[in-house]
């Protein structure tokens, strides 16, 4: 009986018409939108930042109207904001709102994410050349690809004032790689390609299985720069050889 009532109290509370409320459970209503909605401002700064504060008002209202939280964790709130943002009717001649919304939702689960002990150079100068091919890595459960057909990072790093407002003249696909060193989250864009490497080797495929995937997209494909990559930032935790 008790469920019964606090899942049709949770039911009126985010109902776009809930029944005709009392003053008290008025001002209760209003006190949670006012918290859900600051949750995805608090979140999403950058996406707020890109459709202006009145606009993502309405939007973060809309959303909160039709998706109450699934966590005591507030910080988990809006996982399915991008998901919402891009069925948005209104938001339909803004296609990458969605993705730059994506990134914003990983850096989040990075920030939030496991602690594991990244390898280093040492690590990598045992694996014998000619074991190179068959190379599986686990990478680190803090980082996060978001494999945009947009320039994601650029309009991230725009609209969170890390670069200048600017016409970008030549739009091309970025991948974000959102990694953690030193307790920080960093996100840096990577070329399709190195996104294609970097995703194969999140899915387990073995290194040459991965730079053949990468070769698909860019004959041209550098592994030399994307091993310096998985070191420096400290991106992989194990290392592994098929059999």
């Amino acid at each position: 009986m008790h469920q019964a009532f606090e899942t049709r109290f949770a039911h009126n509370l985010l109902a776009a018409k809930p029944p005709t409320p009392s003053k008290r459970f008025a001002v209760y209503r209003n006190n949670v939108f006012v918290g859900l909605v600051e949750a995805l401002r608090l979140r999403f700064p950058a996406v707020q930042n890109a459709v202006g504060a009145d606009f993502f008002l309405a939007l973060a209202r809309d959303y909160a109207g039709g998706n109450p939280p699934s966590s005591p964790l507030m910080m988990q709130y809006g996982d399915q904001f991008p998901t919402f943002i891009e069925g948005f009717p209104p938001l339909a001649d803004f296609p990458w709102l969605a993705d730059l919304a994506r990134l914003e939702v990983a850096i989040t689960q990075s920030y939030h994410a496991a602690d594991a002990a990244a390898l280093g150079p040492h690590d990598f100068a045992r694996i014998a050349p000619e074991d190179l091919s068959r190379l599986r890595m686990t990478l680190h459960p803090a980082m996060r690809l978001i494999v945009s057909r947009f320039p994601v990072t650029t309009l991230w790093r725009m609209n969170r004032g890390e670069a200048p407002l600017a016409t970008i003249e030549a739009w091309s696909a970025e991948t974000a790689l959102i990694y953690r060193p030193h307790f920080t989250v960093a996100v840096d864009a990577l070329s399709p390609a190195s996104g294609t490497f970097l995703t194969s080797l999140y899915a387990g495929d073995t290194l040459a299985d991965a730079v053949e995937q990468a070769a698909l997209i860019d004959d041209h494909f550098d592994l030399t720069t994307q091993w310096q990559c998985l070191i420096n930032n400290g991106l992989v935790t194990t290392l592994t050889l098929d059999d």
